[in-house]
C-alpha cells in the first residue's frame, strides 16, 4: 500500500512526475467541460451569480467525495482538529472561493484555449510565492531559467502566429487572478500540511469554500433551472476531477518542494488547449509551429527544475 510510507512514495521523482502530469490532464479537461456544463445546465453566462452558484455546487460535491474517501481509508470520520479550522478556512478562501469565482467568470468571457494558456501563469506565481512570500524554499538561477522557459511557452501560445492581443479584465484578467489565488493556496497547503492531515484540509476546504460560493450565488440571485442526465454526469465528473487532482497534489506538496510540483502546471495550458480544441473546436491556436515550440520550452523548463532546481545535500564519505 502506497499510503503506509507516503513520504518515501510521494518524494520519488518518477511518482511526482506521473502524479503531477495526471493531475494536469484532469485539470486540462476541466476547461472545455466547464463550458459544456454551462450549456447543459442552461446557465446564463452573463450572470456572475449563476456562475458562482454552479462553481459552488461542483466544489461542495468535490468536498463530499474527498471527505468520504478519507473517512473510508482511515476507517473513521475525517474531520480537522479544532485548532486547525482557521487554517482550513484560509485554504478554502484562496483555493476554492476566490480561485473559482475568478475562474468561472473569466472562463465565461474567454475561449477555452486562451483560458488554459493564461491559467498557466499560476506556475510562475506559485514558485515566486514559495520563494519570496512563504520562504519555504530558495530561489536560484536554475529555477529562474525553468520559469522563463515555461513562461515563454505560455506567451508563445498566447500571442499566436498573427501576434494579436485581446485583453478583457472580466475575461483574461480574471483567469490571471485565478492563477494568483491558486499560487497562494499552494503555499498555504505546504505550510499547513505539517499540522493537519492533508486529505482533511483538501476535503473540508472544498466543502466549506463550495458552500460559501453557493450561499453567495443564491443571495445574489443566481439560478440553476435545468438539469438532466447529461448535466448530472458532467457535474459528477467535474467534482471527481477536482477531488482527485487536488488531493493528489496536496500529497505531492507535503513531501516535495513547491517548485518541483508547481512546475508541472506548465503543462496545464497544453492539455487545456488540446482538450478545448478537440472538444470545443477551438483548434486555431494549436495548428502552428508556435505550439510545437511552446511544448519544447515547457517540457525543457520542467526537466531543468526537476533535475537541477534543488540542491541536494552531499553525503560525506566515511574513511
Amino acid at each position: 500500500m502506497i499510503f503506509k510510507e507516503p513520504e518515501k512514495t510521494f518524494s520519488k521523482t518518477w511518482v511526482v512526475c506521473l502524479c503531477a502530469i495526471f493531475c494536469c490532464i484532469l485539470w486540462g479537461s476541466a476547461f472545455p467541460c466547464v463550458k459544456i456544463g454551462y450549456k447543459l445546465f442552461e446557465i446564463d453566462t452573463s450572470s456572475p451569480a449563476s456562475l458562482i452558484l454552479f462553481a459552488g455546487t461542483r466544489f461542495s460535491l468535490a468536498g463530499v467525495f474527498v471527505i468520504a474517501f478519507g473517512s473510508i481509508s482511515k476507517r473513521k470520520f475525517l474531520v480537522p482538529k479544532a485548532e486547525n479550522l482557521w487554517r482550513v478556512g484560509i485554504v478554502a478562501l484562496f483555493q476554492t472561493a476566490l480561485q473559482y469565482t475568478f475562474f468561472y467568470i473569466g472562463l465565461a468571457n474567454c475561449t477555452g484555449v486562451k483560458s488554459s494558456v493564461l491559467n498557466g501563469l499560476g506556475v510562475f506565481f506559485t514558485i515566486i510565492a514559495a520563494c519570496f512570500l512563504f520562504r519555504t524554499e530558495k530561489f536560484n538561477l536554475i529555477k529562474l531559467l525553468g520559469c522563463v522557459l515555461g513562461f515563454g511557452g505560455v506567451i508563445l501560445i498566447n500571442i499566436g502566429k498573427d501576434f494579436s492581443f485581446d485583453f478583457k479584465f472580466l475575461g483574461e484578467g480574471f483567469i490571471i487572478l485565478s492563477g494568483l489565488s491558486s499560487a497562494m493556496a499552494a503555499g498555504f497547503v505546504k505550510i499547513f500540511a505539517k499540522r493537519e492531515d492533508t486529505t482533511a484540509i483538501c476535503g473540508w476546504q472544498f466543502l466549506s469554500g463550495g458552500l460559501l460560493l453557493v450561499v453567495i450565488g443564491l443571495a445574489a440571485g443566481g439560478r440553476i433551472t435545468h438539469i438532466d442526465v447529461g448535466a448530472a454526469f458532467m457535474l459528477l465528473y467535474l467534482a471527481f476531477l477536482s477531488a482527485c487532482a487536488f488531493t493528489l497534489q496536496s500529497f505531492l506538496l507535503r513531501y516535495n518542494p513547491v517548485s518541483k510540483v508547481a512546475v508541472f502546471k506548465s503543462t496545464n495550458p497544453l492539455f487545456g488547449a488540446v482538450f478545448s480544441a478537440a472538444i470545443l473546436g477551438e483548434s486555431e491556436q494549436l495548428l502552428s509551429w508556435f505550439t510545437l515550440l511552446a511544448l519544447v520550452l515547457v517540457c525543457l523548463g520542467i526537466f531543468i527544475i526537476n533535475k537541477f532546481g534543488e540542491k541536494r545535500p552531499q553525503t560525506k564519505k566515511t574513511e
